[in-house]
């Protein structure tokens, strides 16, 4: 029953964010945290990756771990909006997701933080549906060539994908930044990443595009 099987999914990745936080060093819940994604991703039945392609997948494409792209944010407020994030897929939702695109959030604050010596700002949003939940996507001078073009996701907390705090500031690992379902398979319909959260530098850390041309999807350098 595919209700059931998401469910399943969502706690496996709630239990996977839970092990992550609680590791004490970050290098090791990375590694962990990218073997556990590739084994949802290859064999699980609400993978994004098409059906027909797991068979053939192997693991995803990351960049190497940059200890120096684990960075703490301050929390600050902001002035508050209701935000209607464009969506990118099919016009239904993502089947997860009650409500169809765009994407109804609300800006409540931004985390600040610094990253190569200038600080920066990413606006932290509200997800206005049932529940709610926080929410982080970015874009960056990577996003079109050596990740996905619409952006990255960082913070998630209704999908789980939440990394935490640390001395009352939020941890934002680019080490753990993933790609939206639809970069997979456009029959999922995803929120992009917002303006205001295009950084103007290059992160490479994260989850990569897929090689292309003669190569298996999903499998490393």
């Amino acid at each position: 029953m595919e209700e059931l099987e998401l469910l399943d999914w969502k706690r496996r990745v709630f239990s996977l964010y839970a092990e992550v936080r609680s590791a004490p060093e970050p290098a090791l819940a990375w590694r962990v945290w990218r073997a556990a994604r590739d084994e949802l991703f290859r064999t699980h039945p609400q993978s994004p990756v098409p059906r027909d392609e797991q068979a053939a997948f192997e693991r995803l494409p990351y960049f190497d771990y940059d200890p120096a792209l684990r960075v703490l944010a301050e929390v600050e407020p902001a002035e508050e909006a209701r935000v209607l994030i464009a969506g990118s897929g099919p016009e239904h939702a993502e089947r997860d997701k009650a409500s169809p695109s765009p994407f109804p959030f609300r800006r409540f604050a931004s985390a600040v933080f610094e990253l190569g010596g200038d600080q920066r700002r990413l606006a932290l949003y509200w997800l206005e549906a049932y529940g709610g939940g926080v929410f982080l996507p970015f874009r960056d001078e990577t996003s079109g060539r050596e990740t996905y073009g619409a952006g990255r996701y960082l913070l998630d907390t209704v999908k789980g994908a939440d990394l935490g705090e640390q001395a009352r500031q939020l941890v934002l690992d680019f080490n753990f930044a993933y790609n939206p379902s639809c970069s997979y398979d456009p029959r999922w319909a995803c929120p992009l990443a917002p303006p205001e959260n295009w950084l103007p530098t290059a992160i490479r850390a994260g989850e990569r595009l897929p090689k292309t041309g003669t190569d298996t999807f999903g499998v490393s350098p």
